[in-house]
């Protein structure tokens, strides 16, 4: 379980392709000496598992199911990604309960400066994911957790602060760009509760 809030980010700086699975080395910004092997943490919101690790290295196995549902497909070495680790007990929930599993992957289809420096972006969803997302309501974006602007049955849209794009990869989104995308866990949960009263 995650929350959104993106500790740091990430450099590729090693990719294997064996089998099927990609085979990620990538080194963090900031320090992350106190791995574990088996850790799970969120590449671009993906939940992975650390599988070894060095003193300024980590290593992650995307299976192909995870590639082909993610934009974890389009990273070559050099691409740059948020990094989070998992919640430990009694860590502050800064942003929302993000589980680190991808619904779908969005695409930036505006981009604006909204009379600041912060963006307005709008991103396009498939019809089947729209009646999760609300306005004011919770987003994560490659593992951002990010509040709802406006939400329509196909897109939505969210602003990035200037803060957000300093420490994050959005510095490096454009109009056309992949978004992983996870919708608050809250509204599946109420709809599979109400079906059953509903057909009870």
């Amino acid at each position: 379980m995650f929350s959104g809030i993106v500790a740091t980010i990430g450099y590729i700086n090693q990719l294997e392709i064996i089998n099927g699975c990609k085979y990620f080395t990538i080194t963090p910004k900031d320090d992350m000496a106190d791995l574990v092997i088996g850790e799970s943490i969120a590449i671009n919101g993906v939940c992975l598992t650390v599988t070894s690790f060095t003193e300024t290295t980590f290593n992650v196995t995307v299976v192909p199911e995870t590639i082909r549902l993610t934009n974890l497909a389009e990273l070559t070495v050099g691409s740059v990604v948020n990094l989070e680790r998992s919640l430990r007990m009694g860590d502050r929930i800064g942003g929302h309960h993000v589980q680190g599993h991808v619904d779908c992957v969005g695409e930036i289809i505006a981009l604006t400066h909204d009379n600041s420096d912060a963006w307005l972006v709008k991103i396009s969803i498939p019809k089947r994911l729209g009646k999760y997302i609300v306005n004011k309501g919770y987003i994560a974006l490659d593992g951002m957790s990010i509040t709802v602007i406006e939400s329509a049955p196909e897109w939505f849209t969210v602003t990035f602060i200037p803060h957000t794009q300093d420490v994050t990869i959005t510095k490096h989104y454009s109009i056309g760009s992949s978004i992983n995308i996870e919708v608050d866990i809250m509204g599946k949960y109420i709809e599979k509760l109400a079906e059953v009263y509903i057909h009870a």
